[in-house]
């Protein structure tokens, strides 16, 4: 502490002055000052008494204040040191005081410090506790969540276990090696076991071996490409039923997009099934009731037509040739309502095609006019033809579903008109890149349409009601038929009409412009001799008298043994043979032909009322063609010059190579004698063509025949698989067509215990054989 502050008092200031001024001096002084002071008192207190003043007043004061003043210079000495002292011990007191207080408010400092830091920290302790107490109120209330979603997931769990095991669709799962990892109450019932004895367990396990590979094979095709397939399976239950299942494989994954394995979905199609294969079966009883009508009504339809066509051809009266072509017309009038039939039968199956050829428009038209004139003569209607020039000469076309839509329409308008006229004109557009627009008009004077009516006509048995006209009647199939047709060419059919005043048809059909000429009309081989194979006298009557017309010689047999008795006697050049017969059927006698090489330079031509099958089945069969009943001279004709007319040989290349003799694996599977001789006479390319559609057919054939297995229908699997064997041996699949045959022979004594894996094995075969010819060939393509 400064000595000079002015918080000091009089005593501390007047001891720092006798400690500066020093005790000697100040005794001294204060003794001179002591005597002046009595001195001057006594002088002053004589005189103020009155008193004179005396010596002796001031040496008894003198002696006096020494002897007083060293003591009291003593006490104030001691007094002053005593002072000194304790403010030097004060100073020492302040300046601990001092430090104390320093070091006071430092801690004081530090302590509000803490105390701050402190009371942060109990706030954030506090706001701390409170978020604790929040988030155990909110982890209170997600147990609690967690705990009600957990209740409502094993309730969930439960019903959906139950749903799962009550659903009548067969549910497993897999893991990724394959094993079942869980499944429901069908796949137990399936498998005959629990789902705790399939955990674990592979398809090799549980299923039978093919089955398994089977459904493995599907499998890794999921795993492979992550997404999911369906196919049909017939699996066995444990109690020994057989159930058509529709399966579907889907791979599943986790939240995060692993793949844990793969779901199946199954679904009992076994009733489906069974339906399908009940409707295929009332398809196919139906088709064979049409194929026997069709027999049976073209028979004497072919006797009619063929013996009036030839009857007209004699000397006959005005009167004579006008009965007959009425009888000509009417059979040719009853064949196309027949076509009709058969082809609402094509159309119901999806087998109505197309057959282009090349026809001039000219002579079709005049063709189809000779005999609509006819059914207009007897109506004493006139018939009016226009062929409207340019018109290209000759055209890519399906001359007979032309002639059937042009037939239906030009026959109604015949019905329909009571007097007046029935026209046909048919003209073109000009053509461009060898196509045009060919359009036939047709119009009449008959009763007409009512325009509500028009749009209904081409609906399939749909009748104009019209009063003034009730005879006038029809099967209602026509004009639907002929919409169909239009429609497959890619053409269209317009209306327009009157009542009272007639009726007018456009039909417009796009045509492919014929480069080539058509094929020779004129018969370019006689002398042939033929074995005719027909057990109807009329039918044998016509055909006899149409091919010894056309110089041909004939020998006929009226049964199949007959004529298998007669081509093992006789070399023919041609086999015509009708395919109902009372014995056995044309394909047999076929089979038993080539089986027994006696046939293998001679011609089959398939003889057939039958329109139900396409010109492949047969040659599938084992026929080079076919020929529809009734006969008609164009078609014969057409077939012969096909036949017999070849182009000729090609020279012989000296110095070619030799074909490469076949190894024995391909010997095995292949009837290499009858490759190679299909390869020399026909071409590389005809081979290649009709293995092509062997290839393309077969899918077909083997999905018939697992259905016909299927359903039990050992008939018509035997009849498949003759199929078979005869489209096999026709591309020199010998291995295939031997298990065919094993198919076939139905009165096997262990035919059914063997038939399922004959079956399998003619699969395999066909996959395996088919590559093994389409490799000699390429290697025949090679060498050549």
């Amino acid at each position: 502490m400064h000595s000079d502050s002015p918080n000091d008092s009089w005593a501390i200031r007047f001891a720092q002055f006798v400690q500066r001024f020093g005790t000697l001096k100040l005794s001294i002084l204060f003794v001179v000052f002591s005597l002046v002071f009595t001195l001057g008192g006594s002088y002053v207190i004589r005189v103020s008494l009155g008193s004179q003043v005396q010596p002796d007043d001031f040496i008894s004061a003198v002696i006096l204040t020494m002897l007083s003043a060293p003591w009291v210079l003593y006490f104030f000495s001691e007094l002053i040191k005593q002072l000194e002292n304790s403010r030097t011990n004060l100073k020492e007191v302040v300046s601990q005081l001092e430090s104390l207080r320093e070091e006071d408010v430092f801690l004081n400092r530090e302590l509000q410090s803490n105390i701050r830091q402190l009371n942060h920290e109990i706030e954030q302790r506090k706001i701390a506790q409170e978020e604790r107490e929040g988030l155990f109120k909110d982890l209170e209330q997600e147990i609690k969540n967690k705990s009600e979603q957990e209740s409502q997931a094993r309730r969930l769990s439960t019903l959906l276990r139950s749903i799962i095991d009550a659903s009548p669709d067969l549910i497993y799962y897999r893991n990724e090696e394959g094993q079942f990892a869980g499944c429901n109450r069908i796949a137990e019932l399936m498998t005959g076991k629990t789902e705790l004895e399939l955990l674990g367990l592979t398809p090799e396990d549980v299923y039978e071996e093919e089955l398994a590979q089977q459904i493995v094979a599907s499998d890794n095709e999921v795993l492979e490409t992550n997404a999911s397939i369906t196919e049909e399976l017939w699996l066995k239950f444990a109690d020994g039923r057989r159930r058509y299942f529709e399966m579907k494989r889907v791979p599943f994954f986790d939240k995060e997009g692993n793949r844990l394995g793969l779901l199946s979905f199954g679904r009992d199609m076994t009733e489906r099934k069974q339906a399908e294969n009940a409707a295929a079966k009332a398809n196919t009883d139906k088709t064979r009731f049409i194929a026997t009508i069709s027999h049976e009504l073209r028979t004497p339809l072919n006797g009619i037509v063929g013996l009036s066509r030839m009857l007209r051809d004699t000397e006959l009266s005005e009167e004579q040739f006008s009965w007959v072509s009425t009888i000509y017309a009417s059979a040719i009038t009853l064949g196309n309502i027949f076509n009709d039939i058969i082809d609402l039968d094509k159309l119901g199956r999806d087998k109505l095609e197309l057959s282009l050829k090349t026809i001039s428009l000219k002579d079709f038209t005049e063709e189809l006019s000779s005999i609509i004139r006819l059914l207009a003569g007897d109506k004493q209607l006139e018939f009016k033809t226009a062929i409207k020039d340019p018109l290209p000469r000759l055209v890519e076309i399906d001359g007979t579903r032309l002639r059937q839509i042009l037939w239906n329409i030009l026959f109604n308008a015949v019905k329909f008109t009571q007097k007046g006229h029935v026209s046909l004109s048919v003209s073109a557009t000009k053509p461009e890149n060898d196509k045009a627009f060919v359009t036939f008009i047709v119009e009449d004077t008959g009763v007409g349409i009512p325009e509500s009516e028009i749009n209904k006509i081409f609906a399939m048995y749909y009748q104009v009601d019209h009063p003034d006209h009730q005879s006038a009647t029809g099967t209602g199939i026509g004009l639907a038929i002929c919409k169909q047709m239009v429609d497959l060419m890619s053409g269209e059919i317009n209306v327009t009409s009157s009542v009272g005043k007639g009726t007018r048809f456009e039909i417009i059909l796009p045509v492919q412009i014929s480069n080539s000429p058509m094929k020779v009309a004129e018969l370019e081989v006689t002398g042939l001799n033929i074995l005719l194979v027909e057990d109807i006298e009329l039918n044998v009557m016509v055909a006899k008298a149409l091919l010894e017309k056309l110089g041909q010689r004939v020998d006929v047999a009226m049964t199949g043994q007959e004529a298998l008795d007669k081509a093992r006697e006789t070399q023919y050049d041609l086999i015509l043979l009708d395919i109902q017969l009372p014995d056995m059927t044309g394909f047999d006698v076929a089979n038993t032909l080539i089986e027994e090489d006696l046939v293998m330079q001679t011609p089959i031509v398939a003889l057939t009322a039958n329109v139900i099958k396409k010109r492949d089945e047969y040659l599938e069969n084992g026929m080079d063609d076919v020929i529809a009943k009734p006969i008609k001279k164009s078609r014969v004709i057409e077939v012969f010059n096909d036949l017999f007319h070849a182009p000729p040989a090609p020279l012989e290349i000296e110095g070619q190579v030799e074909r490469v003799q076949p190894n024995k694996t391909l010997s095995n599977i292949l009837d290499m004698d009858l490759l190679e001789m299909l390869v020399d006479t026909i071409g590389d390319d005809m081979v290649r063509a009709s293995v092509k559609v062997f290839q393309e057919k077969m899918p077909e054939y083997m999905e018939i025949l697992q259905l016909s297995l299927t359903a039990d229908e050992k008939s018509e699997v035997c009849s498949q698989a003759h199929k078979i064997k005869g489209a096999a041996g026709s591309v020199g699949l010998a291995r295939v067509q031997r298990i065919a045959n094993q198919i076939q022979q139905g009165d096997h004594p262990t035919w059914w215990e063997n038939v399922h894996d004959w079956v399998e094995e003619l699969q395999m075969a066909v996959q395996h054989d088919m590559k093994g010819l389409n490799s000699w060939l390429n290697e025949q393509q090679f060498d050549d």
